[in-house]
């Protein structure tokens, strides 16, 4: 039987995705390779929660779970990756790639600026976010993957369609396959959503997704060490995910996470937002 909350986001509508929710306040935090920008919503004497999205995504992806979790009691903060939207200027120095340290020197960073958080990261960013915890696990009271790729090595090889040419296929190559199919709308979004990310790419550095497909083609193994780890783990995806949904059931599995799974695709934050939101809650409430 369909719950409510399923039957909330079945009703959803088109949303305006450059109209941050009533009191956001949008800042820029110092971060080793440059300025991010970050959005927060909530008391900022709650605890914290901090989201991170994916290659070519941004903060904004975030805005329909970000109201309800501060109206929880949280604290609530999601930023855009170096070389992603209005993070488009930092990055590495002239010359310099973007590499999984810099992506973790500056989420460490952005942790150190508060009391430690509930983290989760989405996607690329979920990869990111395992580094974080394992390196800095005082920083970390909970760690969600959403539609994060579930395997290590290259994370591409059991992606859905472009799995088995992953091998052969360069980063550049597959950055632009990326790009190509969120402009030609591959996911069918709506018209907002799709406006919304075609103009994300004027600000977004290019290399940073060649770089980044680069780093998705060597995924670190960092699952023993998540396992260990004594806070709650939370492996989140939709059923028409790029991967198969079972693969991140094993990841789950394999670092002793709880697992939920979404009758939607990649992203769940945007089309399943009171489904994740009700169980980031029930998550959060363990820790």
């Amino acid at each position: 039987m369909e719950d409510e909350a399923a039957r909330r986001d079945a009703a959803l509508p088109e949303v305006d995705w450059a109209a941050l929710p009533p009191g956001t306040v949008a800042s820029r935090f110092a971060a080793p390779s440059g300025e991010l920008a970050v959005i927060s919503l909530g008391d900022p004497t709650h605890p914290r929660v901090v989201l991170a999205p994916g290659v070519t995504g941004s903060k904004e992806d975030f805005i329909l779970v970000m109201p309800p979790i501060a109206e929880a009691g949280y604290f609530v903060q999601a930023v855009d990756l170096a070389g992603q939207y209005e993070s488009g200027a930092a990055g590495p120095a002239r010359g310099g790639r973007y590499t999984y340290d810099l992506f973790v020197d500056d989420l460490v960073a952005l942790l150190e600026d508060g009391d430690p958080a509930h983290l989760l990261g989405y996607s690329f960013a979920g990869t990111v976010a395992q580094l974080v915890a394992v390196r800095r696990p005082d920083l970390v009271r909970s760690l969600a993957l959403l539609a994060t790729p579930p395997d290590t090595g290259n994370g591409f090889a059991h992606m859905k369609r472009l799995g088995r040419i992953s091998g052969v296929v360069g980063p550049r190559l597959g950055a632009f396959f990326m790009v190509t199919g969120i402009k030609l709308n591959a996911t069918r979004v709506d018209a907002s959503r799709l406006a919304f990310v075609r103009s994300r790419f004027a600000h977004t550095d290019r290399r940073s997704v060649d770089h980044i497909v680069d780093l998705m083609l060597h995924t670190p193994d960092v699952e023993a060490e998540l396992r260990e780890l004594p806070i709650p783990k939370l492996v989140a995806v939709g059923t028409h995910d790029l991967w198969p949904w079972e693969r991140a059931a094993g990841q789950a599995g394999r670092i002793g996470a709880q697992f939920v799974r979404y009758e939607t695709g990649h992203s769940p934050s945007e089309t399943a937002p009171h489904q994740l939101t009700r169980d980031l809650l029930a998550f959060y409430a363990t820790a």
